[in-house]
């Protein structure tokens, strides 16, 4: 991780988290899709909009967990 601030990482995790709940609204709307038209280019986008959140979710975690450390110690690393 780089040297940000406590605040910084928890912007950071933030905004992944929100990423990660964007990612998962439309692999929900590419399942409702295939689910009405049958077309496996709308199943193919859901996986993909789902390997995406998780992504997401792992940065908001590793992000959230160093502002935690950046809190608790101030030394910026």
């Amino acid at each position: 991780m780089s040297d940000k601030s406590a605040a910084e990482n928890m912007l950071d995790a933030a905004a992944a988290k929100v990423n990660e709940a964007a990612d998962r609204a439309r692999a929900a709307g590419h399942e409702v899709a295939h689910a009405v038209t049958g077309d496996a280019t709308d199943k193919a986008r859901a996986l993909e909009d789902r390997a995406k959140a998780e992504v997401h979710n792992r940065e908001a975690h590793a992000e959230f967990n160093e502002g935690k450390r950046e809190a608790q110690d101030g030394d910026g690393h």
